[in-house]
């Protein structure tokens, strides 16, 4: 079965529609069926988390169609057996159960079921006190963005896009959903509105680098009077700039390109720039509660997931060990 939320044409439950829904919310009737659209369409805003979701509650439905059972049969030891036998890693498992524990809650305020039978189910344990995220020193950092030919108006975006992510520790998603309007000058000082998760306006001030690669971006490009337009954007077919903005998977793949060329880890990816540009800013004697401020984490124990100030053990260290 795939899943798909979609909108039901003039407010009424099709039989199509019923169809697209997993086979046992659709047997529980059509106010089991729309209390399930709305937990998708409704409730979760950001579509990055929705497709998510989405993914895991089928891949549970598909598996309780397997062992036949219907919603009212559902109970915490299921929930648990299904758990226990989910493939994957830790963090993939524990969203798989975060994403049924919520739909059931939904379901439960719905009054559709009586209790939520993934309340009490606990997922793997799993502790990250370092990211896996690969981090750039200063000087790579420095060496990637000097490496890029800024002769063209494809170069000026990218040093403008990755200078960006890296002086103000923005998520992929934010830089790319940017508009001309928010890179805007407050008295003498230039500052970026990033739109991060959850549909929170984080605003930073502009580090004078970055000021400077996209004044020249957005200079070349002549898009500085197009304030509702999108501010990175995407190439044709003849390298020129088009009204599209730039995608996700654009970035990723130009970040790779631009590494291997500059003899760069494979590794470096979107989420670099973040965790390149968090290090760099604790090296030089920031706090992790400003650069918790700056990256827009709800806690500070996300941005030193980024700290890898420590990660290096130094010769004089080891040789502490007197044996």
């Amino acid at each position: 079965m795939t899943l798909s939320v979609v909108p039901i044409p003039s407010g009424k439950l099709t039989r199509a529609g019923l169809e697209r829904l997993p086979p046992a919310i659709a047997r529980a009737g059509e106010k089991a069926a729309w209390r399930f659209i709305e937990f998708f369409a409704a409730n979760i805003r950001n579509k990055n988390t929705r497709a998510a979701y989405a993914h895991a509650v089928t891949q549970f439905f598909d598996w309780c169609e397997s062992k036949h059972l219907e919603l009212h049969d559902l109970r915490p030891a299921l929930i648990a057996v299904y758990i226990e036998q989910r493939k994957g890693s830790p963090p993939t498992v524990k969203q798989h159960l975060a994403a049924i524990r919520m739909l059931f809650d939904w379901l439960v305020i719905g009054q559709i079921v009586p209790m939520n039978p993934a309340a009490s189910v606990r997922g793997p344990k799993y502790v990250v006190k370092v990211g896996k995220t690969p981090v750039l020193t200063a000087d790579q950092a420095r060496q990637l963005l000097d490496s890029i030919d800024t002769a063209t108006i494809v170069g000026l975006r990218d040093r403008a896009l990755l200078g960006l992510m890296c002086y103000t520790f923005a998520r992929v998603s934010a830089t790319v959903n940017m508009k001309v309007e928010d890179y805007y000058q407050t008295g003498k000082r230039w500052w970026f509105r990033l739109h991060e998760k959850g549909g929170k306006r984080h605003e930073v001030p502009a580090h004078h680098n970055a000021e400077a690669y996209l004044d020249a971006y957005i200079a070349a490009a002549a898009i500085g009077d197009q304030k509702r337009s999108p501010l990175f954007r995407a190439i044709d077919r003849h390298r020129q700039l088009t009204d599209r903005p730039i995608s996700r998977t654009d970035v990723l793949r130009m970040i790779k390109r631009r590494a291997e060329d500059a003899g760069l880890p494979s590794s470096t990816c979107c989420h670099t720039f973040r965790a390149t540009g968090i290090t760099a800013y604790l090296e030089n004697g920031g706090t992790i509660e400003n650069a918790q401020a700056i990256a827009a984490h709800e806690s500070p124990r996300t941005t030193k997931l980024y700290d890898r100030t420590s990660d290096e053990i130094t010769l004089d260290e080891v040789e502490r060990i007197t044996i």
